[in-house]
This record gives structure tokens, sequence and C-alpha cells, in this order.
């Protein structure tokens, strides 16, 4: 395996710069620059090459498979000059047996040499992405290994069911427990019930790591784009007295408790024969519908639009600067209310992120869902084990096929192209 190396850090100037070394020529290539420090202890050191000095930083050396990639690694702590990065780099690039590495490359080692799996890799790529305070909660619990955690009781439960199966199978006329079938539909039952709890939570999981989608409802006019804009703190909608200013669905992220929320400013809601009017009027019903929370700014009691209720829709009456119908009123233009309003957001959301599990991911929901109906095969079957153990035993393997899947021990190699290309070099 060729040795790799990169710039871990950001890209630009900074007050430090680190470069990653892995593989095993990687001891050898941080020697030819310096006096290698004792594993796993920092040391300062002068760096040179051809007589020339480099640039005098920290170097730490780590030897298999104690390192974030499993082999020899070393990380030099660099000036974080533009001109350093590239002088070291490309001194490196010149000696034998050492190149660039590719997108994701460090970790893609870490995931083959066994340090992390398919879900921890994810996880690591929603660390390094997070926004939010919940985003770097979860993506730190996924990376800490929660899935694998969980995965491993059903995985043994149905490693058990299926060699009660398969024994009956192999061992037809030896001396084997003649039915089986009370054992395994216990074990087959508890699992399929854990997964349809799983399916359950994976909506607010994925509500979390994409972040919630609030949008403000309205009739044209009515001081939703002031809202907005006020909600956000800057200028991000056009205001207009003019009805039907806002033909799109606008979108703004922020963060509110903790939590990533993209606010969206939809069109004004009415009958309208302007056809370009009209398809914003469209979108917005569906933004709407879509969403996780949507804010009706009313301009009198008994306003209704052409959108179903939720016991959870907040509810404002809109311009309170100019208007005194009822409360509770908001006012974008003034701020009045917008305290208030945000922190019915908070308490709207919250709930929803209480019940959230640790798969995210559309295929996680994917694997749960072809398990959790492989299992439902296999348990009506069970009644006919003596006559079909077969279909009972490919059935528990199809789920336990599935299992494995989102851990990445078989059947991903299609994604892990895809996965690795988003992370940086460096990582």
């Amino acid at each position: 395996m060729d040795t790799i190396f990169a710039l871990a850090s950001a890209h630009g100037r900074a007050g430090v710069a680190v470069l990653r070394i892995s593989g095993p020529h990687s001891h050898w290539a941080a020697g030819q620059l310096c006096a290698l420090p004792p594993v796993r202890q920092a040391g300062l050191r002068v760096l040179r090459h051809g007589g020339e000095t480099l640039d005098q930083g920290l170097v730490l050396a780590f030897s298999a498979p104690n390192s974030f990639t499993g082999e020899d690694a070393v990380e030099l702590h660099l000036h974080g000059s533009i001109a350093v990065v590239a002088k070291v780099s490309e001194v490196l690039a010149q000696m034998e047996g050492l190149r660039l590495a590719d997108a994701g490359e460090f970790t893609r080692r870490a995931m083959d040499n066994g340090h992390l799996d398919l879900t921890q890799v994810e996880g690591l790529a929603d660390l390094i992405d997070a926004e939010s305070e919940s985003q770097r909660k979860q993506a730190l619990q996924v990376l800490s290994g929660a899935i694998a955690e969980k995965v491993a009781p059903w995985r043994a439960d149905l490693l058990r069911a299926a060699a009660l199966i398969e024994a009956t199978i192999d061992f037809a006329d030896e001396d084997v427990p003649i039915d089986v079938a009370p054992e395994v539909l216990g074990l087959l039952c508890r699992v399929k019930e854990d997964l349809v709890a799983e399916q359950a939570r994976t909506g607010a999981a994925t509500a979390i790591r994409e972040g919630f989608e609030v949008a403000i409802v309205g009739a044209p006019n009515v001081g939703k784009s002031t809202l907005l804009n006020a909600l956000a703190q800057r200028e991000a909608a056009i205001t207009s007295d003019i009805a039907g200013t806002t033909r799109d669905v606008i979108e703004v992220r922020m963060h509110i408790a903790g939590l990533l929320v993209t606010l969206l400013d939809t069109a004004g809601l009415r009958d309208s024969d302007d056809v370009v009017e009209s398809i914003g009027i469209a979108r917005a019903k569906q933004r709407a519908e879509a969403s996780d929370l949507r804010i009706f700014l009313l301009q009198q009691p008994g306003e209704a639009f052409d959108v179903a209720s939720r016991p959870d829709d907040i509810l404002r009456y809109a311009k309170s600067d100019v208007s005194t119908v009822a409360m509770p009123s908001v006012s974008g233009k003034t701020g009045a209310g917008v305290e208030d309003l945000l922190a019915e957001i908070a308490s709207k959301l919250a709930p929803k992120t209480s019940s959230a599990g640790v798969f995210s991911r559309q295929r996680h929901l994917l694997a749960l869902t072809t398990a959790e109906i492989a299992l439902g095969k296999a348990i009506n079957t069970l009644p006919r084990a003596s006559v079909m153990p077969e279909v009972i035993a490919t059935e528990i393997r199809v789920a336990l096929n599935a299992l494995e899947g989102i851990l990445g021990h078989i059947g991903v190699e299609d994604l892990l192209g895809e996965i690795f290309s988003s992370f940086c070099i460096g990582k």
C-alpha cells in the first residue's frame, strides 16, 4: 500500500497547519526531514531537506495499529503559511513511495483496517458538516458506534434463530429439538418490534441531521417577508406594500435553541389569475404541507387557508404595530413578539428531537424496512416450519444481510466512492 500525505487542517493562512502522513514509509519519510521523536510523544523539530531549512514545528509519530488509519503515521504541525505547506508537500511528493492522498483516503484506510465501520464514517462526515449543537451531539453519538451497538443484539438474535432453523434442515435425521418454532418466534418478534420502533424514530433523526423546515404561511401582504427578515436578522426577502411580491419560496437557514432550522417565506395564499403567481401559490401549499412546522400569520379571527391544519401549528396575528385585532400577535417591523415566537418554535420542535433515534439516513431506513419485511415473512411461515424451513432460513438471512449492510460489512461497495468523495483530501 502506498504511503499517502495531505494537509489535514483547513487550507489557507492559519496559525498552525497539520500535514498528515500515513503508510509503511511514513516514519522513514519524516525521518528524512528531522530526527523522529519517540512514538506518541510530540517533539519540537527543525525540518530540513537538502541542506535547506523548511520550517520548525511539532512532530508526532504513531505506530500501527495505534493511529487513526491503523497504519504507521506521522503528523507535522507546521506554521500555517501557504508557502511552508506548499514547500513541505513538494518535498514529500518527491520521496519514493509517497503520493498525495485522494479525497477521504485516510478515513477509507481507517475503515479498511477495522478502526471505523461505515456508520462511523458517516458520523464523522456529519460531525465535520455539523452546523448546530443538536447535529454535533447526533454526529458524535454515531461516530462513537451507537448504531453498531443497536445492531449487535439484533444480529445475535437472528443468528440464533437461523441456527435453530438450519439445524432442522441439516440434521433432520439427527437428535435435535423437534419443535424450535416457539424460540424462533420469540427471537424474530423481538427483533421485528425493535425494527418497527426504530423506523418510527428515523424521521426525527433525519430532521436533526438535515435541519427542520418551518414555513410562514398567510395571505398576500400580511407581513410574511418582513417577519422572515426579523427572525433572520437580515434582509433575506424583498418587502413591499404590493401584494404578491413573493412569487417563490425563499429559504433562510438559522439556529434556534441549538437546532438547525430552515425558515420558508412562501407566496401569499389567494385565488389568482396570474400564471406565475399561481405557480408560487401552489409551491407555497406544497412546502407548507411538507414542512415540520407552520406559522400562520392571520389578519383577523376566523381566517382560513386551503392548507390542512395540524395540532402543533403556530398562530400569530400580523402587524401588531398597526393592528390590535387579537392576541397573540407579532410585528416583523418593530420586532414586537418575535422573541416569544422564537421560543414557541423551539418548544414545538424540542419534542420532535426527543424521539430521535440514531438511524438518520435514507439507506438506514431502507435497510431497517427490508429487514422488518423479511422477518414478517419468516414469522408468517413459522406455522409451516416443518415443511418450509428453507424459506424461513432464507428470510432470516435477508434480514441479517440488510442489517450487516448498514454497518458496511456487505453489499455497499457502490456507496463507498460517493461517501468518501465528500471528505476533504486530508481526511
